[in-house]
């Protein structure tokens, strides 16, 4: 018999999630940061009017190359207070899938208005 792994998944509500406010960004820049111990870089996202651009630091650098990040439509945690990054303040948490070739950027399927929201 094989013992499976138990998950030991945390359990939220569903009022939980809506405190959650993800929107839908376009990254306009790009830098390599290098004052991070694990590579990352450095993003600049559109949320369309509402929000505005906002800064964030991912650690995406295995799976993107800069020039392929310019133009990407991205999901963002637009409602996390913003935290200090080394030498930068990360305003939004941008969301990723962490695989097995490095973390993966979460994509509308269709192209969609900045600053939409999940829900």
């Amino acid at each position: 018999m094989v013992k499976m792994k138990e998950m030991r998944v945390k359990m939220v509500t569903f009022d939980d999630f809506m405190k959650l406010d993800i929107r839908v960004g376009e990254i306009i820049n790009a830098e390599i940061f290098e004052k991070v111990k694990k590579p990352a870089y450095k993003l600049w996202v559109d949320f369309g009017e509402e929000i505005g651009t906002k800064k964030s630091s991912a650690q995406i650098t295995e799976c993107y190359k800069i020039e392929e990040l310019i133009g990407k439509q991205v999901l963002g945690v637009v409602n996390f207070p913003p935290r200090q990054i080394a030498d930068f303040m990360s305003e939004v948490l941008v969301l990723g899938i962490y695989a097995k070739q490095g973390v993966v950027l979460i994509q509308p399927e269709q192209l969609v208005r900045k600053g939409d929201r999940l829900g």
